[in-house]
């Protein structure tokens, strides 16, 4: 394949990329946006190993390579969990960082990567290896990070070490001037040690950036780290001079980024104050953390009850959490919402940005369900509803319904929106017990009049209910 052909198959792969995300920013289009990404994914593979910048003897290793990383994909593809999606994307974050690493360590030692760069040329190379390196080593550490805390190898807590903002900022000069020491390198011996300096720098950085990141903004943590992958996606396009790897790079880091801002917005948090230690809390106890302490006592509720409640019910919200991925339960809530809206019952489903472990969780979750499309509601598109409401059923969600962000100043979640279910005329909270949720922080719905609590494993108890509502 010539030089002209390849481009001319980057640009049908960039069209198609931009049409994936088009596809994607909508759930009755993600599915045939999903299919343009895999298309031009395909031919931008294709495009890059049949074309010039590969020589005959590098196809065994090409090939290798791909058949050992299908494998490995084609294995996690049908193994992995949904609960286990939010893990399993940080953890293909950390390869793309890992990816951005090796390949600016090998630019930098191949004499034949600089061939024909002078002067000005020469440092942007340098300056384009530099910080490829530098993206791609934060990238990396972050996301092993995220992916201990997202499986629960980690605590969740964050880890605020005193000074940290100085430590932070004393990195930074130290990488600024070794970016520097490397610049004015003439050899390849000279220029490693600042390289490596910095690498290990890097490395430390995103391990304490994600440190101190609660487990409440886990999910803001995901999609910044997937703008960092981009960004380290399009560095590494600039080292090896490959267009489409540019452009891709560039689509993911600023639709990360954007994803990023708009969850934030969510949570009524600023980014940087996301990064700088997010407003995740220690769960050592179940009490509001640095918040009031709820008080009264709980109403539990039986599986039957529950079914009464929902049958004489007129308008139905269902709010889902992380309990129900991990309780796969999506499939039992369809059939009880089939039920009930052949019943007459208006049923609907509310999401919060960032309920589950990673955005768009919940709503993956349902569409795997077949739950139909047009009963699924942003938070922001619900919140007036619940006081005409008759029941909220809340399955496994904990801080996304937390009135505690409304009326108590002093907690660690204070302002962020959350869904109003208090407001309805009965709310039922599904859990297994009073734990607290991911935030580390009580939840003073449970204590409330109105609502009620089913205990209990969450797939069991709506086994339960379809009984019920079905005899």
């Amino acid at each position: 394949m010539n030089s002209s052909l390849a481009t001319v198959a980057y640009i049908g792969a960039t069209i198609l990329f931009i049409l994936s995300l088009g596809g994607l920013s909508n759930q009755e289009s993600s599915r045939r946006g999903n299919l343009f990404g895999m298309i031009g994914m395909a031919i931008a593979v294709l495009a890059t190993v049949f074309g010039p910048q590969v020589t005959g003897g590098g196809y065994a290793w090409i090939v290798g390579a791909m058949v050992i990383g299908g494998s490995i994909g084609l294995y996690l593809a049908r193994s992995v969990q949904m609960t286990q999606m939010p893990e399993l994307v940080a953890f293909m974050h950390s390869m793309v960082g890992l990816a951005a690493v090796l390949v600016g360590f090998a630019t930098f030692v191949d004499p034949t990567a600089t061939k024909g760069f002078e002067g000005a040329a020469k440092t942007i190379h340098e300056l384009e290896i530099y910080i490829g390196i530098l993206i791609g080593a934060v990238t990396l550490s972050g996301s092993v990070i995220a992916f201990g805390k997202l499986s629960g190898r980690i605590s969740g807590n964050p880890v605020l070490l005193p000074g940290r903002h100085w430590m932070n900022l004393a990195g930074l000069l130290v990488v600024i001037y070794f970016g520097g020491v490397f610049m004015g390198a003439h050899t390849v011996q000279d220029g490693m040690t600042p390289i490596v300096v910095m690498t290990v720098i890097a490395l430390l950085f995103g391990v304490h950036m994600v440190m101190a990141i609660g487990g409440a903004d886990m999910p803001v943590v995901v999609s910044m780290l997937n703008s960092y992958s981009g960004w380290a996606a399009a560095a590494t396009g600039f080292m090896l001079s490959n267009d489409l790897l540019i452009v891709v790079g560039a689509l993911v880091g600023s639709s990360g980024a954007i994803l990023s801002y708009i969850m934030c917005n969510a949570m009524n948090r600023s980014f940087i104050s996301v990064i700088a230690g997010g407003f995740g809390t220690t769960s050592a106890k179940p009490a509001a953390a640095g918040g009031a302490e709820p008080a009264g006592e709980v109403t539990p509720i039986s599986a039957i009850e529950t079914a009464e409640l929902l049958r004489e019910a007129k308008s139905v919200v269902i709010v889902p959490g992380y309990g129900m991925a991990v309780a796969q339960a999506q499939h039992t809530v369809y059939e009880i919402t089939k039920h009930l809206r052949e019943k007459g019952v208006n049923v609907r489903f509310g999401i919060h940005p960032v309920a589950g472990r990673m955005p768009g969780h919940m709503n993956v979750l349902l569409a795997e369900a077949k739950v139909p499309y047009d009963i699924v509601f942003e938070m922001d598109e619900l919140n007036d509803d619940f006081p005409k409401t008759d029941v909220v059923m809340v399955i496994g969600a904990n801080d996304i319904v937390n009135p505690g962000a409304q009326d108590d100043p002093t907690s660690p979640i204070a302002g962020m929106p959350v869904l109003e279910v208090w407001k309805a005329k009965t709310s039922i909270v599904m859990k297994r017990s009073m734990a607290s949720g991911y935030a580390g922080v009580d939840n003073p719905l449970f204590y409330k009049e109105n609502n009620r609590m089913l205990f209990g494993d969450a797939k069991k108890m709506l086994d339960e209910v379809l009984i019920a509502l079905m005899s």
